[in-house]
């Protein structure tokens, strides 16, 4: 910027006068459109190209652009990730030379000076994503601009205005997470199913549920519950299995064995991951359940398990349960007992004798020598694994009238 306070005589021939940036101005475009459903991609980003254009010099045009379709709310190392095939069929009349990602990383190589964008949350809805990658450009030299910020003023003005830009957008996600987040967990108070039905059942419309008007997206899809499959054999397996489990302590491989034994009466492609999330699966004690993990990512089969606090239950039942939620308790207490290597060992006849008196053992804390565990009202450190014959002194204690 020129000073105010020029020199008294004209000084402009002299060298070193005017600095001088002796690169070609190569101007790109970014933007982004949350999704390909609910949005058009085909007229958005046509849309956000012609008003970041309005910032390019006189005859000057973009020398790249870069584009993408996906979650403003992505950390910056999984931007981009979406195949070409996904962007060849949107048959979007702008070409795309990569992503958000693609650009930092060859923003150098293309020699890139400056990048426009409509505004800044076409970068992300998270400050820490568009200041991620607005730091990274400049580390290149390359000057950032959105085409909704004021031209001219003063440097700190034209910060105040980006930074309170970028804080909106992300205030703006965290509401709609928000509303999000309490409108999938009402869904699943309500009875209704998310997702695929687990093996045993199907899903049946509900035809009590309140009806939608048509919204800017179509027709809202119809609130449905669960219901038992079709095909009988289905709940009768998922009672044995879970049965197995709680009752003998079976591992996945053992009741795999048992249910292919008799592929008439329990039909399946049984395999350890299914067997596992059936007796996980706390649908099938008849409440509908939302929250059990969260997608942090962005890709698919990449979640991450959330504690049960955090799931959201329906305060009845809902659907015919296969087994009962102190069955369930027990099939889980048992799972937890076998991956730590306590098969049919100290730990579960510790937990079998605890529960005929109507107590409960729960893991607190532990080390690789110790355990502090709750046994009823009692906190008590057991080392790990539990001798037979601490386990054998506590089952009696526990049994005496003192």
């Amino acid at each position: 910027m020129a000073s105010r306070f020029g020199p008294p005589i004209d000084l402009s021939d002299l060298d070193g006068f005017a600095r001088t940036d002796l690169r070609q101005r190569r101007s790109v475009f970014v933007g982004r459109v949350s999704t390909k459903d609910n949005q058009q991609p085909a007229t958005s980003i046509p849309r956000q190209v012609a008003l970041a254009s309005e910032r390019l010099e006189e005859d000057e045009e973009f020398v790249a652009y870069f584009w993408d379709v996906e979650s403003g709310m992505l950390p910056p190392d999984l931007r981009s990730l979406g195949p070409q095939e996904m962007y060849d069929a949107l048959a979007v009349p702008v070409p795309r030379d990569g992503g958000l990602q693609d650009l930092v990383e060859r923003a150098e190589q293309l020699g890139v000076t400056r990048v426009l964008a409509e505004r800044s949350d076409r970068l992300a809805r998270v400050l820490v994503t568009s200041l991620t990658a607005e730091n990274a450009l400049e580390r290149f030299g390359v000057e950032v601009v959105y085409a909704n910020e004021p031209v001219g003023g003063t440097e700190s003005g034209r910060l105040r205005v980006r930074r309170s830009s970028q804080v909106d957008a992300e205030i703006y996600r965290a509401v709609l997470m928000e509303q999000s987040m309490g409108g999938q967990v009402q869904h699943a108070v309500n009875g209704w199913n998310h997702g695929y039905p687990p093996y045993p059942y199907t899903t049946v419309v509900d035809e009590n549920a309140p009806v939608t008007d048509r919204g800017r997206f179509g027709l809202a899809r119809p609130k449905r519950k669960l219901a038992p499959h079709p095909d009988p054999r289905r709940f009768d397996a998922a009672q044995l299995l879970c049965r197995l489990r709680r009752e003998e302590q079976m591992k996945a491989a053992d009741i795999i064995a048992v249910l292919t034994a008799e592929p008439d009466r329990y039909p399946g492609n049984w395999t350890h991951n299914l067997v596992e999330g059936l007796i996980a699966n706390p649908k099938l004690t008849g409440h509908q359940v939302y929250n059990r993990k969260a997608n942090r990512s962005g890709r698919p089969g990449f979640n991450r398990a959330n504690p049960i606090s955090e799931w959201a239950w329906s305060p009845t039942v809902v659907h015919k349960p296969v087994v009962s939620l102190e069955e369930w308790k027990q099939a889980r207490e048992v799972t937890a007992a076998l991956r730590a290597g306590d098969e049919g060992g100290p730990l579960l006849r510790l937990r079998a004798a605890a529960r005929r008196l109507g107590l409960t053992v729960a893991v607190v804390e532990s080390s690789t020598s110790h355990t502090v565990y709750r046994i009823g009202g009692q906190r008590m450190v057991l080392p790990t694994p539990i001798p037979d014959a601490v386990v054998q002194q506590l089952i009696e204690d526990m049994g005496s009238p003192a």
